[in-house]
């Protein structure tokens, strides 16, 4: 798994479940809502970019669409130790970004850039000291829901990947976060050069709030 300056990569546990009324969202509910919509932008990117074939995946219904996630079972578990350590990170204030970097396996060449911020909001503090923020689920979904739908359509706009490519997921952690020996150091992998972006939609719960930005290599011509 990889960090990268700052900046990390895996482990397992049970993640914290969402602990959401319909108004409040505490630092534990958010959290929750942050590390599924994580997952499910993760595969959707793996999809929609041709990462993996379309028939290693299966569709469920999430965030009012249908959503495509891997039937892969070592992908399944890679991603279930990255997203338990973002888990815990969130609940420890130390996660800054997470970035999933698309790269050409034979010349490992940097493609794409997928960056997810993490702003920690001026939510309200409850007596025991924990974040307590106010939203509605359904509010909070709608958000979600149209930075899925902006994935999806990337397709529109991002160049054909021509080549076969991997990726990898880097985090970006505070100086201070406690890191899991099966994490290494990284460099922040940009890409070199005819780089190009486009801002992403962008989602809160009222405790967190996490910005999107997809950087690629445009096509020469």
């Amino acid at each position: 798994y990889t960090r990268a300056v700052g900046c990390l990569v895996a482990r397992t546990d049970a993640m914290a479940t969402a602990q959401a009324t319909k108004n409040n969202i505490t630092l534990k509910g958010s959290t929750a809502i942050v590390t599924e919509f994580f997952g499910y932008a993760v595969n959707s990117i793996l999809y929609q970019r041709g990462i993996y074939p379309p028939e290693s995946f299966e569709r469920k219904n999430k965030y009012g669409l249908g959503m495509l996630v891997t039937t892969d079972e070592q992908l399944k578990a890679y991603l279930v130790n990255v997203l338990q350590q973002i888990n815990d990170w969130m609940l420890q204030k130390t996660l800054q970004k997470l970035v999933l970097v698309v790269t050409a396996v034979g010349s490992h060449e940097v493609l794409e850039r997928w960056v997810f911020d993490i702003v920690n909001e001026d939510a309200n503090v409850d007596e025991r000291g924990d974040a307590v923020g106010e939203k509605s689920d359904k509010e909070i979904q709608t958000e979600i829901s149209a930075i899925i739908r902006q994935i999806t359509a990337s397709v529109t706009f991002l160049p054909l990947l021509e080549e076969q490519c991997t990726f990898d997921l880097l985090v970006y952690t505070n100086d201070d976060a406690e890191v899991p020996v099966q994490w290494e150091e990284s460099d922040a992998r940009y890409i070199t050069d005819n780089a190009e972006q486009v801002k992403l939609r962008s989602f809160s719960t009222s405790v967190h709030k996490v910005e999107g930005l997809v950087s690629y290599k445009a096509s020469e011509d």
